[in-house]
């Protein structure tokens, strides 16, 4: 694997997911480093330990849940080696039950598939059905790290271009969320 600045110089071959990632993050005007791994999709830890050290940065947890009637969707991005627990962010939301989100709403909403979540995923979402919360802890970190809508290949980007380019480029806000995770 090997770092790259910004997008592929050419798309062919790429989901047109991936590509509306690349052309969301050169609209809002991030700068962003890139490391691409079709031979490796990031679906084991082992090759998410592979994927950070090229990254120089940790990628987050991305997870795609859901209240008991499938009424509330949220999208949680937490740091990638805390624990989650649901009765933790079920209580800070006062929902009784939440659970993972079935594939076919993430695909329906987000156009993700399981493995590839993504907040940039989150400019699919035309109607504002998946609700946005970002653990405390990213916050504080200088870099962010996620795919672009596949996991296939990974990117970084400063925190505050996450806050200040990419959600505003979105359209949507965030709920600050504390989990401790134990």
């Amino acid at each position: 694997m090997e770092l790259f600045h910004g997008a592929p110089e050419s798309m062919e071959g790429r989901e047109p997911r991936e590509i509306r990632a690349y052309e969301l993050l050169e609209r809002a005007g991030v700068d962003f480093m890139r490391t691409d791994h079709p031979d490796e999709p990031a679906t084991s830890m082992e090759v998410c330990e592979r994927v950070d050290a090229v990254l120089g940065v940790k990628i987050c947890k991305n997870l795609f849940l859901c209240n008991r009637q499938k009424t509330n969707f949220y999208l949680l991005i937490m740091p990638g080696d805390k624990p989650f627990k649901t009765k933790e962010l079920s209580g800070q939301l006062g929902i009784s039950r939440l659970s993972f989100g079935e594939e076919q709403y993430m695909e329906q909403f987000l156009d993700l598939l399981p493995g590839s979540v993504s907040v940039l995923g989150l400019m699919n979402d035309h109607d504002r059905r998946v609700r946005l919360l970002i653990d405390e802890d990213v916050l504080k970190e200088e870099q962010f790290g996620c795919h672009p809508c596949m996991n296939t290949s990974s990117i970084r980007f400063s925190v505050k271009d996450l806050i200040e380019k990419v959600l505003p480029a979105i359209g949507t806000a965030y709920t600050t969320v504390k989990l401790k995770g134990y």
